[in-house]
């Protein structure tokens, strides 16, 4: 693309159903962590022992009290669309398994759908959000090929269970995170750091296994009497070679993106691990006098099994790095295979977070290559989003331009380049528990007032930037007059657009003025 396509604003509109939606977590929003017979999950461990690194101790043991709030939480979401939420999983199976499962911590979510459903609320459901229970992790967790089995064993019975009812379906999201944070660097639940050459591929492999064994149970036992649709939800960052006209960084970059997304979506999309992926990791082990490969080998059978193990492709998406090639010599690790570097352009704005910065011709580009490399499969965006970090504005003018600029591109992506984009997700509804930064980081549409023991929720501005985008379905000309450029009336029916609420969580949370209120005909939906 040329400086000036990169640059221009894009007026038009999206296709007529094209879905809308906000985010969170279960963990990041319910509270409740030791409630109605909930068992404890890798998070509640990893947040309760000391040294951590989490600021100021914080930890989900209340979060946004969601777990209280559901029908507060309804009532700011009645009119939307969809809404996608997670399960937490030892709410439902308190140590894991089907061995007893908890009717109270079930009973809570078929509420929660049963009052979406009444309020005319389609609910999508996220089956995993990297709250594993304990009782599992104490199995080895996913370092454990046994997780394959639970987890199917979990997920029917949330299809036989909540089935009838939902059409929307997530098996993992972001599993890159769950591998190389999680098992890898150990910054994330569950901590583990003490072989991380071996460990992310290893859990890598199990839930890919367990995603595809959970598609074929849903396709094979369920999809025809309750006709839904079910895939996995993928992280990636885009990259672009710190200097373009080096080969070498343009080589570097291209491994970037394959180590990132097309880890888990080439064997899902395309059949078995890239090739890059296998001959450069194969390749680092044999020089260091391995005997084989430590990236793990699916059979012929497993390649043919997972392959096509998806309905559409869930996306989430933040920001782009500037990539160069690094040689770690023999050192056997995730970032010594990948073999790269990554540094931001001092013009690029910054946010809350140290590692995202607002790019956003990044999220074009990254669409176009899915697009063009799996297939142009339909992509549901499941999170974009941004933070902000110190006090408090309420007038948060780069989540404004944020939202702007991306689902700009997104559209550009849509109606200029073919990209079969379906949706766009922003994370996150509200302020919540931002894993590792704990509260100090905040990607909430909603300020939540954690001083306040009701936790308040105040709207940003960008709620009423955001409410114009979907509102008008896309971008219209400011001169134009357009009625969806005006604030609605109070009481007025909200915008017609399908809108989909992703909650991440189990139960969206929120206090506080309604939607209404605010002109919002929104959603509501999660980070990482």
């Amino acid at each position: 693309w040329s400086e000036f396509q990169n640059r221009m604003y894009y007026y038009g509109t999206f296709p007529t159903d094209f879905l809308w939606g906000v985010t969170s977590s279960a963990y990041q929003i319910e509270g409740g962590w030791n409630a109605g017979g909930k068992g404890p999950s890798i998070w509640d461990t990893f947040t309760h022992t000391p040294g951590n690194g989490i600021p100021e101790n914080g930890n989900g043991d209340v979060a946004c009290d969601s777990y209280n709030k559901v029908d507060v939480d309804l009532g700011l979401i009645k009119t939307l669309g969809y809404y996608r939420f997670s399960i937490s999983w030892s709410r439902v199976l308190p140590d894991g398994t089907t061995a007893h499962v908890n009717e109270p911590g079930l009973k809570y979510y078929e509420n929660l759908i049963d009052k979406l459903l009444q309020a005319g609320i389609e609910p999508q459901v996220t089956l995993y959000h990297w709250d594993l229970p304990q009782g599992l992790e104490n199995m080895g967790g996913w370092q454990n090929v046994i997780m394959v089995e639970y987890f199917t064993q979990y997920a029917d019975l949330m299809f036989s269970r909540l089935g009838p009812k939902v059409k929307r379906w997530i098996t993992f999201n972001e599993p890159y995170i769950v591998a190389n944070l999680g098992y890898g660097y150990g910054n994330f639940a569950p901590g583990v750091s003490n072989d991380p050459g071996v460990i992310p591929y290893v859990v890598a492999h199990h839930l890919i296994k367990s995603h595809a064994e959970a598609w074929h149970l849903y396709n094979d036992k369920y999809r025809a009497a309750q006709g839904g649709q079910i895939s996995i939800t993928l992280n990636a960052d885009w990259a672009e070679p710190r200097n373009p006209y080096k080969q070498e960084d343009i080589d570097a970059t291209y491994r970037y993106v394959e180590f990132f997304l097309g880890w888990f979506a080439h064997p899902i999309y395309i059949g078995d691990y890239s090739e890059i992926m296998k001959t450069t990791i194969r390749e680092r082990s044999l020089a260091a006098g391995l005997p084989k490969s430590r990236l793990p080998e699916f059979t012929p059978e497993e390649v043919q099994r997972i392959n096509g193990t998806h309905d559409y492709f869930g996306l989430n998406h933040y920001t782009t790095k500037l990539i160069f090639p690094i040689d770690y010599g023999l050192q056997q690790n995730y970032d010594a295979d990948r073999g790269v570097g990554a540094v931001d352009d001092w013009s690029w704005l910054d946010s809350g977070s140290s590692w995202l910065k607002v790019t956003p011709f990044g999220i074009r580009r990254l669409l176009n290559h899915i697009k063009n490399t799996y297939g142009n499969p339909q992509i549901l965006i499941t999170e974009n989003g941004v933070s902000e970090k110190g006090p408090v504005d309420l007038n948060d003018v780069v989540r404004q331009h944020y939202y702007n600029s991306y689902i700009n591109e997104v559209l550009k992506a849509r109606v200029l380049d073919g990209a079969d984009v379906r949706g766009y997700t922003a994370w996150s509804l509200m302020d919540n528990f931002e894993w590792a930064e704990g509260y100090s980081e905040r990607f909430g549409l909603y300020f939540v007032n954690r001083s306040d023991p009701k936790l308040t929720r105040t709207p940003k501005v960008s709620v009423q930037t955001f409410s114009t985008i979907i509102r008008c379905n896309g971008f219209v000309d400011p001169n134009s007059g357009n009625e969806c450029l005006k604030p609605q009336p109070e009481g007025t029916q909200r915008c017609q657009s399908n809108l989909l609420l992703t909650l991440t969580g189990a139960t969206s949370g929120k206090e506080g003025p309604d939607l209404s209120d605010v002109n919002v005909q929104i959603l509501i939906y999660r980070h990482k």
